[in-house]
């Protein structure tokens, strides 16, 4: 049995309206307007890195605003303060 070493392809149908279908495409850069199925893929990849990087955001608010991260936070920059100026010149 063969391994496969690339990346895996699915295919699947969607039905979206002829109206949005048109707008994507008239949205889309140059390289996409003729090429759906790139459009889509690039799309979809493009609201992946959107989720995740909110998903990080809503994450570091919620650190930011936990009180046992503010009072580690300020130990930390406690203990560097004092080398804060090392090696720099006044």
């Amino acid at each position: 049995m063969k391994s496969r070493t690339g990346p895996r392809t699915i295919r699947r149908s969607v039905a979206i309206s002829s109206a949005l279908a048109r707008e994507a495409a008239s949205l889309a850069p140059p390289e996409l307007r003729d090429n759906f199925n790139r459009l889509v893929v690039v799309a979809l990849e493009e609201f992946a890195a959107r989720r995740k990087a909110r998903a990080f955001e809503d994450s570091m608010t919620r650190m930011a605003a936990d009180p046992a991260i503010q009072t580690e936070s300020r130990a930390i920059l406690g203990e560097f303060s004092a080398a804060e100026m090392d090696g720099l010149k006044s």
